[in-house]
C-alpha cells in the first residue's frame, strides 16, 4: 500500500491488533523463550511475536527479556550512544492538543518565535557547550511553511561559534507536509524528518486532537511516506505513551513501520518513547489515562529493540537521569542532554520556567554531566555525521548496519568526536573520566581491522584537526 495523496488509507488494523493482544495472553514460559530466541537472532519480530513478550507478566521472564534487549543492543552498537539537543524555534500552534502546552487554546503558554538573529544566537551556546547535532522543534502554524523553515536550517548551519566550530546536523520535528514541501526541507539538507503519531487509536485520536490540522488522522498517518517521496531518507516515528493502552500502541507503531518498509523498502531510521509529563494548561497531562509504570517502560523500549533491532531508538530528557541510565543498557541508541524547551531557552538566565515550555523535564542535569557519567559507565557519547556526508543513509544506513558497520566505522568515528569534546569543552572531572575511556577505547581499536588508520586520525584529532571520520 503506497501512499496515494488522493486517496490515503488507514493501513493500521486495529482488529488485527487486538487480537493478537488478547492471544498471546498469559504465555507460556516455554512460547515467550521461544520467541526470546528468534529475537536473539537479530532478524526481528512480528507483531505476534511482539504481543507475546508485552502479555509476559513473569518477573523472571521478564529479566530474560531485558537481558535478551541488552545482549542485542550491544551486538550490534556496542557502547555508543548518538548525543542530541532540541532547539525549539517556535511555540506558536494553531492545534488543540489535550495533553501538549502548546494548546492554541492555552492561555497562560507565553507565545514567542525566534528571528533568524535570535535562532543564531541559541546555536552558538549550543555550539560552546559542545553540541554538533540539533533537533530544530517547530509549533504547527500557518503563518510557518517549508520555505520559512528552510531558511531557519540554513540559518543554524551557517553559525560558527568563534570557540566551537559548527553544527554539523540538523533533524527536524515538524507537523506533516505535503510532498512538495518535504522536497523544500530535504533541499536544506536535513538529516531525519521526525513526526510522532501521537496514538494510532482512531476514537482517542479523535478525542484529544480537537481542532486544527493535526486532527487529521489519516494525513498525519502518511507523513513518513510523503517525506520518503520528497528525498528525505531517514525519518523518526513515535506514540506518546500514555494516552491510551500501550499494547495497542506499541503494536501498532511496529506496525508503522513494518507497512513504510513495505511500501519504501526502509523502515524509520529511529522510533522515539515520548511518555506523557505534565504541562502547564494540560489536566491530561497530570492524570494520563493510561499510566505506564518505569517497569512497563523498560519493556516497551526492550520489546522495541529486539523487534526492529537496526533501528535507533531515542530517549529525550522527559525521564529521569537513573531511568536513562537503565534504559541505554535495555536498547536506547540516542539521547537528547542538556535539553530545554522552549524558544529562547539556551539563552535564557532564568532556564527553569514553566510558563513558556512545552512540559516539564525529567533530567536537568548539563551536556557535560551526562557526558562524565557516559564515560564512567563505559559509554561513549557519539556526536558523529560522516553517514550523512558519505551518503550512507536510508536503505545504505540499514544494509551496511546489519552487516557490522556500525561496530567497524560508527563506534570509531565516536571515539574521534569524543576526543573533540575533551580538548574542546569538557571540565577537568568529565575529562579525566573520558580520557580513561579513550585509552580503553584504543586498546580494543588496535585489535580491528580498522585500528592503524583510527590511530592516524586519532593523533590528528589530538593534535588539533577537527570533523575527521571513516
Amino acid at each position: 500500500m503506497t501512499y496515494d495523496p488522493e486517496n490515503p488509507q488507514d493501513f493500521i488494523d486495529a482488529e488485527k491488533i487486538w487480537n493478537h493482544i488478547d492471544a498471546a495472553n498469559n504465555p507460556a514460559p516455554d512460547r515467550v523463550r521461544e520467541v526470546l530466541a528468534k529475537a536473539a537472532e537479530m532478524k526481528g519480530l512480528s507483531l505476534e511475536e511482539a504481543a507475546v513478550l508485552l502479555a509476559c507478566e513473569d518477573p523472571r521472564l521478564d529479566d530474560e527479556i531485558f537481558a535478551t534487549a541488552k545482549r542485542v543492543k550491544e551486538s550490534i552498537y556496542g557502547n555508543r550512544m548518538v548525543l542530541f539537543a532540541p532547539l525549539y524555534i517556535t511555540n506558536e500552534c494553531s492545534n488543540c492538543c489535550s495533553y501538549c502546552g502548546f494548546n492554541a487554546t492555552n492561555k497562560e503558554l507565553t507565545r514567542r518565535t525566534l528571528t533568524m538573529d535570535e535562532i543564531k544566537d541559541e546555536v552558538r551556546v549550543l555550539e560552546d557547550q559542545g553540541h554538533k547535532r540539533l533537533l530544530l522543534v517547530y509549533g504547527e502554524h500557518p503563518r510557518f511553511g517549508a520555505e520559512w523553515m528552510k531558511e531557519t536550517v540554513e540559518a543554524v548551519y551557517a553559525t560558527q561559534s568563534e570557540k566551537s566550530g559548527e553544527i554539523r546536523r540538523v533533524n527536524i520535528n515538524c507537523a506533516p507536509l505535503s510532498v512538495d514541501g518535504f522536497k523544500t526541507l530535504a533541499s536544506a539538507g536535513i538529516g531525519t524528518y521526525q513526526c510522532f503519531q501521537e496514538t494510532y487509536h482512531r476514537e482517542t485520536y479523535a478525542k484529544v486532537h480537537l481542532k486544527g490540522k493535526k486532527a487529521d488522522f489519516l494525513w498525519r498517518l502518511h507523513a513518513m511516506h510523503r517525506a520518503m517521496a520528497g528525498g528525505i531518507d531517514d525519518v523518526g516515528m513515535g506514540a506518546l505513551f500514555g494516552l491510551f493502552d500501550h499494547r495497542f500502541e506499541l503494536l501498532a507503531l511496529l506496525a508503522h513501520a513494518q507497512q513504510l518498509e513495505a511500501d519504501t523498502g526502509v523502515g524509520p531510521h529511529t522510533i522515539s518513547f515520548p511518555r506523557i509529563e505534565p504541562a502547564l494548561g494540560s489536566e491530561m497531562s497530570t492524570n494520563p489515562p493510561d499510566v505506564i509504570t518505569d517497569h512497563r517502560f523498560k519493556k516497551i523500549v526492550a520489546i522495541t529493540r529486539l523487534a526492529v533491532p537496526y533501528t535507533g531508538l531515542i530517549m529525550s530528557t522527559r525521564e529521569n537521569g537513573e531511568l536513562r541510565r537503565e534504559l541505554m543498557e535495555l536498547g536506547v541508541s540516542q539521547m537528547s542532554a542538556g535539553s530545554r524547551t522552549y524558544p529562547g531557552a539556551y539563552s535564557d538566565p532564568e532556564y527553569d520556567r514553566p510558563e513558556v515550555q512545552q512540559f516539564c523535564l525529567g533530567d536537568n542535569r548539563s551536556l557535560d554531566e551526562v557526558i562524565r557519567e557516559m564515560a564512567e559507565n563505559g559509554f561513549t557519547p557519539s556526536w558523529c555525521t560522516a553517514c550523512y556526508r558519505k551518503g550512507r543513509t536510508g536503505d545504505h544506513f540499514m544494509g551496511l548496519a546489519k552487516q557490522g558497520f556500525i561496530q567497524e566505522f560508527c563506534i570509531p568515528n565516536a571515539l574521534l568526536t569524543l576526543r573533540e569534546y575533551l580538548s574542546d569543552y569538557a571540565s577537568p572531572e568529565t575529562r579525566a573520566a573520558g580520557e580513561v575511556l579513550l585509552a580503553k577505547s584504543e586498546e580494543t581499536m588496535a585489535q580491528r581491522k580498522c585500528g592503524k588508520e583510527f590511530s592516524k586520525l586519532l593523533k590528528r584529532v589530538t593534535d588539533g584537526e577537527r570533523d575527521l571520520y571513516f
